[in-house]
């Protein structure tokens, strides 16, 4: 984690500087809570623990794929600071970008706290937390950044779509 986001932790200006702490917090849930992953798997927690990791999964994938076919990302951008995908050029506005402005960090929530759910604790709680106000920040970095990208554009989607769940937050 610390190879692939050296970039970003360079500069607590980047979005991917608090990004790297809610990954940390995540990888920290999954290694707590590891050893339960299939621990009574019918049960109604974990149920609604593996609702949120398919959730979680879904979301990735369907934000990945987005980015990459319409938000023609270019990789000649010089921003040590943004991986791949995040080096888009054109603003997505379709698919679940349509309702949230962050798929992929509505992902990584329902990740932490779906693994979370495995085994509630008060360490769990707390890692979910960090991970959880983490996000938040990168997400709220990552606007500021995307402003000066995008412009007014981007200004207009933030007032048309919430940050992480449609018509809620």
């Amino acid at each position: 984690m610390i190879w692939i986001s050296r970039g970003s932790l360079r500069s607590r200006h980047a979005h991917g500087f608090y990004r790297f702490f809610a990954f940390e917090a995540i990888l920290g849930l999954i290694v707590l809570n590891a050893i339960v992953w299939f621990r009574h798997p019918a049960g109604p927690r974990q149920l609604a623990s593996w609702a949120l990791l398919l959730a979680s999964l879904l979301l990735a994938v369907h934000g990945f794929r987005l980015l990459n076919q319409l938000g023609k990302p270019d990789l000649s951008i010089a921003d040590p600071t943004r991986l791949g995908v995040e080096r888009t050029t054109h603003l997505v506005r379709t698919g679940a970008y349509r309702y949230i402005r962050h798929p992929l960090y509505a992902s990584l929530l329902a990740l932490a706290w779906g693994v979370f759910l495995k085994a509630p604790s008060w360490l769990g709680g707390l890692l979910a937390g960090l991970a959880t106000a983490a996000l938040y920040l990168t997400a709220r970095v990552e606007e500021r950044e995307n402003v000066r990208n995008f412009g007014s554009e981007y200004a207009d989607y933030m007032r048309e779509t919430r940050m992480f769940v449609p018509f809620v937050f």
